[in-house]
Order: C-alpha cells, then structure tokens, then sequence
C-alpha cells in the first residue's frame, strides 16, 4: 500500500510457527503497509516443515532461532520493497507464539549491543546451528514449539507439586501443559546441563523479538508471562515454589536471575531501538521499543474486546476467548493477565473439535456436503428439539478426541427433562435434529464454562438482562453462517447482538501495532480500550449479523446447563474414557494456529 502524510507509523509483528509478519500502521490506525515471510517457503534451507523440525522418538517440535534472524532482516528487506519508509517508524511493539523459549548465552547482551551494521544478525548472533558449535549469542540452536509433548513427566511434577492440577490452576492461571515454559525450561535444564550452565537468560518468543531490536535483554511481558506456569497471577511475582521445581531442588535465584523481571506495565517504554537497525534500515534513533506480547493476548487487542465482550474462533477447531475482571480459575481453561490492562484478564477456552464436528453432522444430512440441508433443519428445528410430547436433546459431538472436556472420540445422546431433572442415554444414530443439537452442544459448553464471568446487561431503553456477554463477536470460517450465528446468539445471548468480526489473518501483528501506538501517544492513565476506542474504524471490520439474547429462548438454555453438564460427567465416568485422562493433555502434531487460525491453538 503506498503511503500517504508523513505522520509518526508504528509497526507490529507476528512471529509465529510458519512465518514471520510486519503491520504498519499510523497514528489513526490505518493500515499502510505489510509484508511477510513465509518459513518453508522462503527459508527451507533449514529443513523444517510447516515451521518446526521434530524428533519423534522424544515428541520433541522446535524451530532453530537462526531462521528467525534470517527472518526478521527479510520481513523489514520486504517492507522496504513496499515503498515502507522507516524513518517515520515511532513505535514498535510485537506477538511472538506462546510458551516457546529461547536460550541466550554468557555472551549474548555483548554480542547484542556491539552488532555490526554491515553484516547481517545471522552471522553475528548465531553463525552455527550446531548444538557442538556455539560460538554465539545463544547457548543452544533450537527454541522448543508449543506443538513439542515431551514434557509429560515435568507436567506430572507441576500438578502434583500445590497438591492437585486445580491449586497449580489457582496460584498460575492453568494446569501444568506440554506446551508451557516452566515444564519446558524443567526439562531442557536436565537434558542439557552444559549449556545451562552457559545460559545467561531466558527469553520467551515475545521478549526475544524486543530483545533483538532493543539490543540488550528485553524484561517479559505481563501478559505473556502466565503461559509459563511459573507466575504466581494473584500475588504478582515469580513463584518461588515452582522455580525450585523447575531449577531441579536448587537454589532459585539463578533461574530467576536468567528470567530476570516483569514489568507491569504493557505500555512501558524499554528504550530506544538498536543502532543495528538505525544504520541499516533507517529507522531513527528515538523509536521506542514497546514490550512484545503473547500472539493470544495480542488477538484481543485487535479487536479490541471490551470487558464482557465474547469472541468465538469458529474453524476447525473451537476457541473462545473473553477479557473480564473477574479471576476464576479452573485446571479445563486459561486465564491470563490481561496484555495492556491492569485488573483485566484473559479468558481462555480451546476446542479441538468445531467444524470437523459440525460438517461430519452436515454429510449425514446431505451427501453433497451443500450447508443448505444442514441451515435449514438447523433453523426449523426448535431449541433443543424440545417439544410438548418430547424432552430435551442434548449430545456431544466429538470426532476428535476432545480436552475439554478430556474425552475420547465418539458421538453421545441424551434427553432431558429440566423440570424433572432426569437425564436418560438414547440412541446414538443420527438424527435430523443433530443439525441444531450440534451447535447447541458447542455453544452450551462455551456457556457453561464461562457463565461466572458474566454480569446482568441492560437494553438500550435500560431493561434489565440476566447475566450475559454484552456482545458476541463470531470469527473463522463459520461466521459467516446464519444458522450457526442464530443457534450462538440463542445460546450465549449477547446483549448488544451477534457480530462477524473480519480482521484477516492479520490479528496478532495489527493487535501488536495498536499496542505500540498506544505505548507511544497515549495520555496520562489512558487505558488501551479508551485509546483504540477513539480511533478504531469499527464499521470496517465488524458487521452485525443476528441478535443475541431472546427471553425466554436464553433462559430455556440456563435450564439446560445442568443437565449438560451431568452428561459430560457420565461420559467421562464411562471406563472407555479412563485412557485419556492424562495430565498435560495429548500428543498433538500439527501447523501453527491462533485463536483466528484453522486448527487447535493450544500454544501459539
């Protein structure tokens, strides 16, 4: 896009498991320039595929930090392409996938501050990829993946360590996972006991991209920190317990040193940026370098959600993500600090199944896979297939092995009578009604989960409502299905109404360029939501598309949540479940994806 004005811009990047992209952004918030790199494609030299190179007998994922070097010369090359004028660059701020980390050696801060501007980050931070060859900035070549699942003895060690999954859950905003840094760090430290001992920091994913364009080491991000099972939420500070876990029984104030401080404030101002990139791409001297986030955190700054606003991911898998002040915490989801907001939280719920799910109830219908057939049955079957002369419907819809609940794959019927109170199995053959009882199952899972983060909302004309999301905001491939919009807003209300949200794949690096925007021209004690609020251009990307909360409709659905609940219970109770009921949840193999991408997120 070509430029127009010569008013400060701000720029936002995503790096993520397959590639690396750059936002740039002005003062309005519009969008003037992107570029992006794409791993496979651009860098393949290194032998990875979708992003990662793996060791299968360990279940071991990662990416060599090398490519990311690589990566970010090339991004910054290719918005110079793009006509991007670095010297109007103010602000720079980024989203890096959660969990991951990256080992920085003793010589690492040297190296950093002393780069030369005539040869490229490669060769001077990282010229072998060799784990025997380390003569750089990093004191091994690779950063662990959130896909890696060789962790499952340092999550046992997590869960058991406050005394149950729910405490660990408690005290760090989830239950111990592959996935998270603290059992990662726990393993990498026994695994490699050399080249810990020639570690000097830890950075996360987020923090290693400010780390490069500070050119020192970067503190973590508030938000991005509770992806680490190591951040005691409620108390603010690294949890002294769990580090001696993670440092081996050791004295932890070398582990604490290597992951050094967490500042607060998501708008902090860590300096200037690296001569490095000054001298070689122009930016100038006074861009400040504002802190760099988790990719999840980073989506719900693009919105941005408002306290009580719901966002449902609809793509192959399900994700649900709201920001609310309200901390309770609970081992089957997420809660993070909220990126830019003190006092607020991020809510986090991951699905693997969603639309797998609802097209497999689709081909039963019609076998040429056409949504019409699904739409129609949908919308003329009444909520819950509930009737005068025949109870409630109720079922869960899993073809793949689900984590939350943990549950293996099958399909399971049910009625209900909420009066009564009885819950009775049925048939599992299929049946027209599964159409509508597929999205009721989602969406009354969503709802269950999230019901004590709701509050009453009141109509425009001041009516009181019962306790709902204010608004519904629909993202991914089936937001854009009407019967599927109308089955959500039944279920899950909305107060002000059911929304498609539309923001491309693009979310974690415009969050991360609004983020470094608001950093830089923000007023005294001016919250995000406040800043974006004033200059967000809301008609471009989001449209209304259904209503949310219908009485009567809404309350039909509460009534039904306790017996949606006891069947989730009976199913998992059932002696054919008991096999994936394993702490750190199950193996997973797969490309990159956040809350706007097309498969399970779990991690980044």
């Amino acid at each position: 896009m070509a430029s127009g004005g010569r008013g400060p811009l701000y720029i936002g990047f995503d790096l993520s498991t397959q590639q690396l992209k750059a936002l740039v952004v002005d003062s309005n918030l519009k969008l003037r320039h992107e570029a992006k790199v794409s791993f496979d494609d651009d860098l393949s030299h290194y032998g990875i595929q979708k992003g990662v190179l793996t060791n299968p007998s360990e279940g071991e994922i990662y990416a060599p930090v090398a490519m990311w070097l690589e990566a970010i010369e090339l991004v910054l090359s290719r918005l110079r392409d793009v006509g991007c004028d670095f010297s109007q660059i103010k602000g720079l701020s980024g989203a890096g996938m959660q969990h991951g980390t990256v080992f920085w050696s003793r010589e690492a801060e040297k190296l950093l501050a002393g780069l030369d501007s005539s040869k490229t980050l490669k060769d001077q931070l990282e010229p072998s990829t060799k784990v025997s060859e380390r003569l750089g900035a990093f004191s091994h070549p690779d950063s662990p993946n959130w896909q890696d699942a060789s962790t499952q003895k340092q999550c046992d060690a997590f869960d058991a360590e406050l005394g149950s999954p729910q405490e660990l859950a408690n005290e760090t905003g989830s239950k111990a996972h592959h996935r998270f840094s603290g059992p990662q760090i726990m393993r990498w430290r026994e695994k490699y006991p050399h080249e810990w001992k020639n570690t000097s920091r830890i950075s996360l994913v987020s923090s290693f991209i400010s780390s490069i364009f500070l050119g020192k080491f970067a503190p973590i991000d508030i938000g991005d920190v509770c992806g680490m099972n190591l951040w005691h939420i409620d108390q603010g500070r690294w949890h002294e317990q769990l580090l001696q876990l993670a440092a081996g029984g050791q004295d932890v104030s070398d582990l604490k040193a290597k992951l050094g401080e967490v500042l607060e404030d998501g708008g902090a101002h860590f300096g200037s940026i690296s001569s490095y990139f000054v001298k070689r791409f122009g930016f100038p001297s006074d861009c400040t370098i504002i802190p760099c986030t988790g990719d999840n955190p980073a989506t719900i700054l693009a919105l941005p959600l408002r306290p009580s606003d719901a966002m449902v991911s609809l793509g192959t898998s399900t994700t649900f993500l709201m920001s609310t002040p309200t901390y309770k915490p609970d081992p089957s989801y997420h809660f993070m600090n909220h990126p830019t907001t003190a006092g607020l939280y991020m809510f986090m719920l991951c699905y693997k199944n969603g639309g797998l799910a609802r097209e497999q109830i689709r081909d039963n219908l019609d076998s040429s896979k056409s949504w019409d057939k699904f739409n129609s049955t949908a919308l003329s079957t009444p909520p819950l297939a509930e009737t005068d002369s025949s109870p409630a419907r109720l079922g869960l819809y899993f073809p793949r092995p689900e984590i939350v609940p943990n549950i293996h794959a099958g399909q399971w019927r049910y009625t209900y009578n909420s009066k009564s109170d009885n819950l009775r199995p049925i048939s599992s053959d299929p049946t027209d009604a599964d159409a509508r009882n597929i999205v009721e199952s989602q969406m009354l899972s969503l709802r269950l989960r999230s019901q004590g983060l709701v509050h009453p909302q009141k109509t425009a004309d001041g009516k009181e409502l019962p306790a709902q999301p204010r608004r519904v905001y629909l993202v991914g491939g089936a937001s854009s299905n009407p019967a599927i919009a109308r089955i959500a807003g039944d279920v899950l209300g909305g107060a002000e109404g059911v929304f498609k949200l539309d923001i491309g794949g693009n979310a974690c690096a415009l969050g991360a360029a609004y983020k470094a925007a608001w950093g830089i021209e923000r007023q005294s004690k001016q919250s995000f939501e406040d800043f974006i609020g004033g200059r967000w251009d809301e008609d471009k990307f989001v449209v209304r598309i259904t209503d949310g909360y219908r009485e009567g409709v809404f309350e039909k659905y509460g009534a039904a949540l306790k017996g949606f609940e006891r069947m989730e219970n009976e199913v998992l109770g059932t002696d054919e479940n008991a096999k994936v009921q394993l702490t750190g949840g199950k193996r997973r193999h797969g490309a990159r994806d956040s809350v706007i991408a097309d498969d399970i997120y779990l991690g980044a």
